[in-house]
């Protein structure tokens, strides 16, 4: 019988983070100050552990996971390969779909995978307390639990459109002992600023983001944790595509395609840039990054430096954005609403060694409600991103008589965005590609360097 489940031994969960600039063809450009110089590793002290800042600069290959990290790893990972037989038979397609489940994770999304490594480091380093930002929760979540296993307090600014959309991520926080704050909140001065121009604003992660960096930069005993974009988080994760190679090779596959939903470039970067270190030595695969309509950040963005936050206090990186104060649309994938991506993933889409593609709200759900028919688990709206991409290079496949192998990363499952489920079912949803004329309002903002 064909496998279903490709699963490894916790013996061996990796032993080591893949850094990916260490085969790039070019070095990443430096981040700059607001004067257009560059910004050396001091700069991030005020916020960030020496260890983070260390792996953030980093040029070496393999960074070692230290043992503490990998024992609560133990939890969930090495986390399941699926063979997606049901849905490869729904599709009538000769592909091969395989998935690498994270939603097994106690936060239910791969997002612990970094929060667990940013806590330890954090602890060793003295630190008391923790601030973040989180959109759909996913991320929020995931801190909270780290921080309750290494004895951190963590304060939360939860975008508000999230916090209001999907309570029970609200609740899971709160169960795991962090403090949840709807942003823009009147607690920081970003925020009151945002509060200031419009009372009524959904948020977005950019303003979230400056009120959590303001509370650390503000605060000894506070530190700042990120849940995408910067290099180290991008390196936490990749013991999710090191695993799924293992898992491939164990029943003799290799894939074509790697799709993967792209916000900040945590997901994307995890399961993709195992593959990328094959690619740059010369083994043909794409790698996929798929976006919403509504936040078309690679697709439609600007490759220039911007902020990384809504209001300017963080350092300029390069990255393709939509402008720092852009403000998406209320769609449900609120993991996905970022202005910029992460620099190592825009830098690599930039010189055409990775794709992009952007893909609308409905067709979206209407793939997450395939799935989760045909393999039974209900994932987030934000792998239906993914999921959209992945089925349709299989009927593609099928409409050519290829037989490829084709391998998403389910980032983790649906279980607290039945509200969203809810209005798709009941044609509450539509469609929103960002206009034009708006990109280009919020594009003429950005700052004047680089």
């Amino acid at each position: 019988m064909t496998a279903t489940k490709i699963l490894l031994e916790e013996s061996e969960i990796p032993t080591h983070w893949y850094n990916v600039i260490a085969d790039m063809p070019s070095p990443p450009p430096p981040p700059l100050a607001p004067d257009g110089k560059p910004v050396g590793p001091e700069a991030l002290s005020a916020i960030f552990p020496d260890g983070v800042i260390q792996q953030e600069v980093s040029s070496e290959r393999w960074i070692p996971i230290p043992e503490p990290v990998r024992e609560v790893y133990r939890l969930w990972r090495p986390s399941p390969l699926y063979r997606a037989h049901r849905l490869e038979a729904a599709l009538g397609t000769p592909a091969k779909i395989f998935y690498k489940y994270e939603g097994v994770s106690p936060a239910g999304s791969h997002k612990p995978n970094t929060a667990v490594a940013q806590a330890y480091y954090n602890k060793q380093a003295g630190t008391k307390r923790l601030a973040t930002e989180t959109g759909a929760g996913q991320w929020g979540s995931a801190l909270a639990l780290a921080g309750q296993l290494f004895g951190l307090d963590i304060r939360v600014y939860m975008v508000k459109v999230s916090y209001d959309q999907k309570p029970y991520r609200r609740s899971m926080m709160q169960a795991w002992g962090a403090e949840v704050l709807a942003s823009p909140t009147d607690r920081t001065e970003a925020g009151r600023k945002v509060l200031a121009k419009d009372p009524g604003s959904p948020g977005s992660l950019g303003v979230a983001i400056s009120e959590a960096v303001e509370e650390a930069a503000s605060r000894e005993d506070t530190n700042y944790c990120l849940g995408s974009v910067l290099n180290h988080v991008l390196l936490h994760q990749t013991v999710m595509g090191q695993e799924a190679k293992k898992q491939l090779a164990m029943v003799g596959e290799y894939p074509d395609v790697v799709f993967a939903c792209c916000g900040g470039g945590s997901n994307f970067g995890g399961i993709a840039f195992p593959f990328f270190a094959d690619k740059a030595a010369g083994k043909h695969i794409r790698l996929v990054a798929v976006e919403p309509t509504s936040c078309p950040t690679l697709t439609r963005g600007r490759y220039t430096y911007d902020f990384g936050d809504a209001v300017g206090l963080t350092p300029l990186v390069k990255m393709y954005t939509l402008g720092h104060d852009f403000i998406p649309p209320t769609i449900h994938a609120g993991g996905l609403r970022y202005h910029g991506d992460s620099p190592l993933v825009c830098q690599l889409y930039h010189e055409g060694l990775i794709e992009a593609m952007a893909v609308p709200q409905l067709a979206t759900f209407e793939a997450g409600v395939t799935f989760a028919r045909t393999e039974g688990i209900v994932p987030a709206p934000e792998p239906c991103h993914a999921i959209r991409a992945c089925m349709d290079e299989a009927l593609r496949c099928k409409k050519a008589g290829e037989s490829k192998v084709l391998l998403l990363n389910l980032c983790g499952h649906g279980h607290f965005d039945m509200s969203a489920y809810d209005k798709y079912f009941s044609r509450e949803l539509q469609d929103y590609e960002y206009p034009e004329e708006a990109v280009a309002k919020a594009l003429e903002r950005l700052p004047k360097v680089g």
